[in-house]
């Protein structure tokens, strides 16, 4: 293959400007020492965080999606809220899961969203969506401990109920 060598590239270079290229800032903050951070040992605990920070109000209302992060020794880095939506379902982007585990250097996750019907079984596409979500986490050595179902009445546990 011969080099293209014509004059329009070279004038392109020398007609760059740095201001037409976006810089991109990702970034985690946090204000908690990693030892006053949680330890999530249990389905029940990332229950009980999720819990504190679901909106009661949206809980009954729309279906929104949730993730903690957490570190190596599984501590709490984070919650993340992924999307909200309709009545009946809710979009999920793995590239954002995954951005946001990535920024704030999580090695594990838990995923959460909620069903304002009120029912704690599984659909088939959180089953699909926490396969697909579990299969990128392996490539990025990213575990997904856990898929928690949430209503305002209790909640389920995706990995304790076999479906992980």
């Amino acid at each position: 293959m011969e080099a293209n060598h014509s004059t329009s590239h070279s004038d392109d270079y020398n007609n760059f400007n740095p201001n037409c290229v976006s810089e991109i800032q990702l970034f985690y903050k946090t204000e908690i020492r990693p030892m006053d951070r949680p330890i999530i040992s249990s389905p029940e605990y990332a229950h009980l965080i999720f819990k504190h920070y679901w909106d009661k109000s949206q809980i009954q209302l729309r279906e929104e999606f949730k993730m903690l992060l957490l570190n190596q020794a599984h501590r709490a880095l984070g919650i993340v809220s992924i999307s909200s939506s309709g009545v009946s379902s809710t979009t999920v982007d793995p590239k954002l899961v995954f951005s946001s585990a990535l920024v704030a250097n999580a090695s594990s996750l838990v995923l959460a969203h909620n069903h304002p019907s009120g029912n704690l079984l599984p659909s088939q596409l959180d089953i699909q969506i926490t396969k697909k979500l579990n299969s990128g986490g392996l490539l990025l050595d990213i575990s997904v401990l856990d898929h928690l179902i949430v209503t305002s009445d209790g909640y389920c546990s995706m990995k304790d109920e076999g479906y992980m």
